[in-house]
């Protein structure tokens, strides 16, 4: 603030009786558009998940949110531009757990602390991820399409949404977990750059996040979902069997996706933007709409310590996988 605006603001504040800081805490927020980072390219459930959000956020409000994709390294590229964001609410992050544990944990050079540089606003959702192939490969679920890569080392392909992001470690997860598969990563800028290129033939096989994309070209024939790497089936695709039933019981990757601001924002700032999210979280719409994107919302009590868990658990995944963003 400017120091004519800071005296300007003082003299109505004595005026008022109020002290510049309280006058300064009560002016409106938000008086101009929030934006909101996600840091994926468009089309991907990252983008899918944050554009529902903003949807409902503006309907609930009547404030100017807006989507910004920052895609690249896995996400942080523009969770690192969050961090770095001026902290009065008018910035957020879609962050995911990418951003906010697999890039942080397997990267040596991380640019921003995904604990200490942001403020939980609220965890929106949570679904997994998915072995999908191009209906030329011929396999119909995920057994023949590990007995297809052992017969053939090296000659398939898997392609996720960047290196160092949850789908990546997904791909690397099935090549341990099928028997040290000998499979190359395609790393793209975003899940659906990925999709694209499978629909095209140029990749035989992705890891992405279910979402409504996946699905609406899994059913169209364009894609083939083998499997949900979740303990049950979705309810949007209760056709699809997890790869648990498929036979590889540790193949198990859930993704979640919260909105954050940096650390710092003002008190009364959180309380909006958590009042909003709570509005967001409760509407029946955006619970379906949730569904239909292939994901379930987040209903765990005390999410910090359901992200700590996490943190242990690919700790241990990265270690066994030998797992590098780069």
């Amino acid at each position: 603030m400017k120091k004519r605006q800071f005296l300007a603001l003082s003299g109505s504040a004595l005026l008022s009786g109020l002290t510049p800081s309280a006058a300064f805490s009560q002016a409106k927020f938000p008086d101009r558009p929030i934006k909101v980072i996600v840091p994926f390219a468009p089309g991907g459930d990252g983008d899918i998940i944050g554009r529902l959000w903003v949807k409902f956020a503006i309907a609930h409000t009547g404030a100017n949110f807006i989507v910004d994709n920052k895609a690249g390294a896995g996400g942080a590229i523009g969770a690192a531009e969050a961090s770095r964001a001026k902290a009065d609410g008018y910035t957020l992050l879609l962050g995911t757990s990418s951003t906010q544990i697999i890039n942080p944990l397997a990267s040596g050079t991380a640019t921003y602390d995904a604990i200490k540089d942001f403020n939980l606003v609220g965890m929106v959702s949570i679904n997994p991820t998915c072995i999908v192939v191009n209906p030329s490969v011929p396999a119909n679920n995920l057994k023949e399409l590990v007995n297809l890569i052992k017969a053939s080392p090296g000659k398939y392909a898997y392609g996720s949404a960047g290196p160092g992001t949850i789908t990546n470690l997904t791909g690397e997860l099935f090549k341990l977990q099928g028997g040290k598969l000998n499979v190359q990563h395609v790393p793209y800028k975003g899940g659906g750059p990925a999709m694209q290129d499978l629909v095209a033939g140029h990749v035989p096989m992705i890891t992405p996040i279910m979402s409504s994309a996946v699905l609406t070209q899994h059913r169209a024939g364009r894609a083939r979902i083998l499997s949900v790497n979740s303990d049950a089936r979705l309810k949007a695709a209760p056709d699809i069997p997890t790869s648990v039933e498929a036979g590889i019981p540790d193949m198990r990757v859930q993704v979640f996706n919260a909105v954050f601001t940096p650390a710092g924002v003002p008190r009364e700032v959180m309380d909006f933007l958590r009042a909003t999210h709570n509005k967001v979280r409760n509407d029946p719409a955006f619970l379906l709409d949730l569904e239909k994107a292939g994901a379930d919302p987040f209903t765990l009590a005390d999410p910090e310590k359901f992200i700590a868990d996490e943190v242990v658990r690919w700790t241990n995944v990265i270690k066994a996988t030998q797992f590098k963003t780069t």
